[in-house]
Order: C-alpha cells, then sequence, then structure tokens
C-alpha cells in the first residue's frame, strides 16, 4: 500500500509540474524522472533538465528503500522528493513510487516461474 501523497517530507513544487502525483499504474521508477509532467521551473522560469540529488539507498527489514530529490539543472530549485520502494512478500516482488513529479504506482511481480494470479481455472 503507497502512503499518502505529500507524507514524504521536504518542500516540493505544486507550481513546476503539470499535475501533482499523476496516476502511473505499474510503473515504479527506481531512478530518472518523468519530464512530460515537467512543466518549468516556478523560481527561474526556464525549462531544462531535471537533475537528481541527494540519492540514499537504505535497507530496513528486506525493504530496499531508494530516495532523491528532482531538482532544477540552472537554479537548483526542489521541484520534488522521489521514493521508490521493493521488497519480496511471500512469492512476490513488490515495488512502490511516489514522487510529486513522477507520480504514484505500485506493481507486484512473482518470483515463480508461473504467476498463480495468472492462472486459467481448470473448470
Amino acid at each position: 500500500m503507497l502512503p499518502e501523497a505529500g507524507s514524504g517530507g521536504g518542500v516540493m513544487c505544486g507550481g513546476c509540474v503539470e499535475t501533482e502525483y499523476p496516476s502511473r499504474g505499474n510503473t515504479c521508477l527506481e531512478n530518472g524522472s518523468f519530464l512530460l509532467n515537467y512543466v518549468g521551473c516556478v523560481e527561474c522560469n526556464k525549462r531544462d533538465f531535471v537533475l537528481i540529488a541527494n540519492r540514499a539507498t537504505e535497507e530496513e527489514d528486506g525493504e530496499e528503500i531508494i530516495t532523491y530529490d528532482h531538482v532544477c539543472k540552472n537554479c537548483h530549485h526542489m521541484i520534488a522528493r522521489h521514493e521508490y520502494t521493493f521488497s519480496v512478500v511471500d512469492d512476490y516482488q513488490e515495488y512502490t513510487m511516489l514522487c510529486l513529479l513522477c507520480g504514484r504506482a505500485e506493481d507486484s511481480i512473482s518470483i515463480l516461474p508461473d504467476d498463480p494470479r495468472q492462472a486459467a481455472p481448470l473448470f
């Protein structure tokens, strides 16, 4: 289950993005930026590349947590804080993403050769 939007702490800028926390289905990014949602920096009024800063990886109770900041290339204004998690629960790899710029997403993939959730009923 994803945390509530906006609970990630830090200053984030809704003025730099077209849509805050857009739904991304099962697309969970552990790096990079969703530039289609970036309208430009409200501080310097430029639309340029978004840099990744303060990248950190933690492991907590078997869960890998990657966090980083999206910042403006020109003035280093903080656009958003990105959080990606990965864990193995039972027979599934679980992924989540929460970011003002990149959006909200979660995915679950079976580690078994055949995903039991995708099996067709035999009757």
